[in-house]
């Protein structure tokens, strides 16, 4: 099965066509909502998952396109930082994505649907005294 592609047009004194994998256009939009702040990670689907337990590295995962005659739509499947304001990062998602996918490849996006699938608290760290494993020594040194 043949994979994908968009076909660039581009105005220029030589001839030829510049093919774009689908592939690499998932990765363009899964590099711009990744760096957009508040965004923990994208999630992929179960397959995608299931290639990283095995250690396989997966481009493009979280993103999914379809491209339509007015222009590519874009889902985007992002865990979010806990705390932050869903709406803005949503916005910012879009924003991002359209705009490093018109910059790279000059294709149009005519939506980019965030879907929002979960939030992630900060990780706390807590500090073990390794002399004081059980708790059985307190702060105060009225009894020994």
């Amino acid at each position: 099965m043949a994979e994908e592609t968009i076909v660039l047009t581009h105005s220029s004194d030589v001839s030829g066509e510049t093919l774009v994998s689908m592939r690499v256009l998932e990765i363009i939009a899964g590099l711009a909502a990744q760096e957009v702040e508040g965004v923990s990670r994208l999630t992929g689907s179960l397959s995608e998952r299931a290639q990283e337990a095995f250690g396989r590295r997966v481009h493009g995962k979280g993103v999914a396109l379809q491209q339509e005659a007015e222009g590519l739509i874009v889902d985007v499947y992002v865990y979010l930082d806990y705390g932050v304001s869903v709406p803005k990062v949503s916005h910012a998602i879009q924003q991002r994505v359209t705009s490093q996918v018109a910059a790279m490849t000059e294709l149009q996006v005519k939506l980019v649907n965030v879907h929002v699938q979960g939030v992630v608290s900060q990780k706390t760290t807590s500090s073990v005294d390794v002399n004081n494993l059980f708790g059985e020594e307190s702060d105060t040194e009225g009894t020994k």
